[in-house]
């Protein structure tokens, strides 16, 4: 069974994916950030929190398929 902190960090990180996926990079932070909130050991939501920071800084082509290209090792 799923406890109902964790509950609400999925419904957080799958809006912050929709958010996301539709280039809405600020919203989609929003969501990543309340989610790390609620758990602030949330992994998932960590990474796509560090990815929205850095596509709101340098944003993907217009054509972006929602893969992620790593610039650094």
């Amino acid at each position: 069974m799923i406890s109902e902190t964790k509950k609400q960090v999925l419904d957080l990180f799958a809006k912050g994916r929709k958010a996301y996926k539709l280039m809405d990079f600020p919203e989609a932070l929003r969501y990543f950030e309340q989610a790390l909130e609620v758990d602030p050991s949330d992994g998932p939501s960590q990474v796509y929190k560090e990815r929205c920071q850095e596509f709101i800084k340098d944003p993907p082509p217009e054509d972006w398929d929602g893969v992620y290209v790593m610039k650094t090792k």
